[in-house]
């Protein structure tokens, strides 16, 4: 493993577009050049590079200047700082002399950004199988996520990878007012947050398909959840409606909104049910809506899916949780921690 948690400061050299697409989990954007610089350097270079040479040294120096005085006057003479750029080339090297003249303890990550990649992806296809999961199963607003977080909250080591995805797994599970990291970016999240753990405790997981959103996990991560510790997470169907009104209360402000994101199921559930949502959507009777779309769409087709990833799953202990609020769920997250660790 990499030790990026040894560093005071780890600086990414590159464009700001470059850096939202992924970047090191902790590292600070303080660019070379920005987007703009990026592209005119880039476009002159076609046809002049020692001007295009000259052009990227004046913004480098200038920003450099900048970013000096904004963010590295603060971190005290001999702080270990790193830095990188796209392949460990000149951006990176602009930086290194100047930080190394001030005095700092500064490397330069060989191979840059590419370098790390790779890294991300040889660690993603090993890591994962480090640990054993305790998979909490169960279909949807059973309170999973919930249990999940008062695990964590009790000690237990939690994976939350719908927390990481920044979305909460379903076709209507997107979080409103936040965007998805790129697929890059949750990946380098994946893995801090595995790096993080120990392989001598268990590792408590929710069951997850293949894609959380738009983004898609690790095979490696799939498989070796499926051959750990399932839990069949079960509550009755009134605290699941609850749970849905407290935690997608803005489709029950919006249940057009709602229709619209479930309009692509219409030819999987057939154009009579899908017309009696909308009724019920267009009534405003979404508490309704919801146990209806739990019962006729989400439960079937979790169990497929379940059954499928889980062959054993109907053996596993089963869950019933009563209490979906988070009081509630501190004490059954202290049952289970005494049962399984």
């Amino acid at each position: 493993m990499l030790d990026f948690q040894s560093y005071d400061l780890i600086i990414d050299a590159r464009s700001p577009h470059e850096f939202d697409e992924d970047h090191i989990p902790g590292a600070v954007n303080l660019p070379v050049v920005n987007d703009a610089e990026f592209a005119e350097v880039g476009t002159l270079h076609r046809t002049d590079a020692i001007g295009a040479y000259r052009l990227g040294a004046r913004y480098s120096l200038m920003n450099i200047a900048r970013h000096i005085e904004t963010h590295i006057s603060s971190y005290p003479a001999k702080s270990r700082i790193l830095v990188y750029c796209f392949r460990g080339g000149k951006r990176s090297k602009v930086w290194f002399d100047v930080l190394d003249t001030i005095g700092y303890r500064v490397e330069k990550l060989k191979g840059g950004w590419k370098t790390y990649r790779r890294w991300v992806n040889e660690q993603l296809a090993s890591l994962p199988a480090s640990y054993r999961y305790i998979v909490l199963s169960g279909s949807t607003g059973c309170g999973k996520t919930r249990l999940l977080h008062a695990l964590h909250e009790r000690g237990a080591q939690v994976l939350d990878l719908e927390g990481i995805a920044v979305h909460r797994g379903s076709i209507i599970g997107a979080v409103p007012g936040k965007s998805q990291p790129t697929q890059k970016m949750f990946d380098s999240l994946l893995l801090r947050r595995l790096s993080e753990l120990d392989p001598a405790r268990p590792v408590w997981v929710e069951a997850e398909s293949k894609k959380v959103g738009q983004v898609q996990l690790p095979e490696l991560l799939l498989a070796t959840m499926r051959k750990g510790t399932t839990i069949a997470v079960e509550a009755a169907m009134p605290q699941r409606v609850q749970l849905l009104r407290e935690d997608y209360h803005h489709f029950e402000q919006d249940p057009a909104a709602l229709i619209e994101r479930l309009s692509h199921l219409r030819a999987l559930v057939g154009g009579a049910e899908f017309e009696e949502w909308q009724v019920l959507a267009g009534q405003k009777r979404v508490p309704e809506l919801f146990e209806r779309l739990m019962r006729n769409h989400y439960d079937p087709s979790y169990r497929r899916s379940i059954v499928r990833n889980y062959p054993e799953i109907d053996a596993s202990p089963k869950l019933m949780l009563d209490d979906l609020s988070h009081q509630g769920l501190l004490p059954v997250a202290e049952t289970l921690q005494a049962r399984f660790g």
